[in-house]
């Protein structure tokens, strides 16, 4: 009953037997493992973009934060939400890699608006030599509250900053959680929706520890090489990352493990509705945001399932106190162990 992160689920079977494989003789270092040629074409198919530029790195800070560098100018600011992966959950790093230039935080209690988008743009008027140029736009899907931004809320975003001429990165920790959920393709997620780059993660989503970058824009990929380089993201024994990435993509496994994430996460946000718990945000891909009595969440614990986030102390208060909690599911959660941590309600 382990709910506190998908990252903290297992590498699935079929993704560590490539690895194994990749594991025999010698491979050419630094992405010149034939397995990379396998996966650019994979990931290009995939994205119906035959000519995108495709690089691996380790984590998904170092493809955020390299992805933007490569848009953003040090006097430039980069738009995101107020609660944004890129500001909530990467140490400055974005910032760091791009030089020193800022973030500009758009109010909002969960997703980005066209509207907050496009006045925060406007207070950036070019020429204004006393303030952080306008840079790159950065969408979070899923978001940081388990929401899934919609094609249409998408484009929408995108119109604002191809409005003002700026590009537009997406940051896909959980992209496949977002697609499944959408019911829609790679590529409708992000160049025919107006995004110039992709962070396609692997990580959260049943891998042991690879994200892809994909520039749909072929002239970014020579900065990117000498930045993921001069940023010390540049594996030599780059094979086993390729090698993750190969099997994630293949008969497309990552959409059936996203699948079976936000199966799972539907089956606890019934039991929780069910349950009395009140959902602080609607529950649309993998994670949960909700609130149940403190005296329920007393039980959890002391039964083990204790391992989910948690916004409150356990220990002492009103038993009837709601306390909100995070809960997010990987591929691997079975209905039996969802079914196990409700009968604790």
């Amino acid at each position: 009953m382990f709910f506190a992160s998908d990252n903290s689920g297992p590498v699935h079977p079929k993704i560590m037997q490539r690895i194994m494989e990749a594991n025999t003789g010698h491979a050419m270092p630094y992405g010149k493992d034939e397995i990379m040629e396998e996966v650019r074409e994979g990931i290009r198919k995939t994205f119906e973009a035959p000519h995108a530029a495709v690089y691996l790195v380790a984590t998904g800070t170092a493809a955020n934060s390299l992805a933007l560098a490569c848009y953003t100018q040090p006097w430039q600011t980069i738009f995101c939400a107020q609660y944004s992966h890129i500001e909530e959950d990467e140490c400055n790093a974005p910032e760091f890699y791009a030089g020193g230039a800022k973030l500009t935080l758009i109010q909002t209690d969960n997703k980005m608006t066209p509207e907050g988008l496009a006045a925060a743009i406007a207070r950036r008027p070019a020429g204004n030599v006393h303030m952080a140029q306008a840079g790159p736009v950065s969408i979070t899907q899923v978001t940081e509250f388990g929401s899934v931004h919609s094609l249409q809320e998408l484009r929408a975003l995108t119109a604002v900053a191809k409005d003002a001429g700026l590009p537009v990165h997406l940051d896909g920790a959980r992209f496949a959680n977002a697609a499944v959920a959408l019911d829609c393709t790679a590529a409708e997620m992000t160049w025919k929706s107006g995004v110039d780059v992709v962070s396609f993660g692997g990580t959260k989503n049943g891998c042991m520890g690879v994200e892809a970058v994909v520039f749909f824009d072929e002239a970014k990929a020579w900065e990117f090489e000498l930045r993921r380089k001069r940023g010390a993201h540049l594996f030599s024994k780059h094979r086993y990352l390729s090698a993750q990435m190969a099997g994630y993509l293949q008969d497309d496994l990552w959409r059936d493990m996203a699948g079976s994430a936000n199966a799972a996460c539907a089956r606890l946000a019934a039991g929780l509705r069910a349950n009395g718990a009140e959902m602080i945000h609607e529950p649309q891909a993998n994670m949960i945001f909700a609130r149940f009595p403190r005296r329920v969440h007393q039980k959890l614990h002391a039964s083990g399932a204790k391992y989910y986030v948690l916004d409150g102390d356990v220990t002492s208060g009103d038993g009837d106190e709601m306390l909100a909690a995070r809960l997010v599911c990987d591929w691997s959660m079975t209905d039996a162990l969802i079914d196990q941590f409700l009968s604790h309600f």
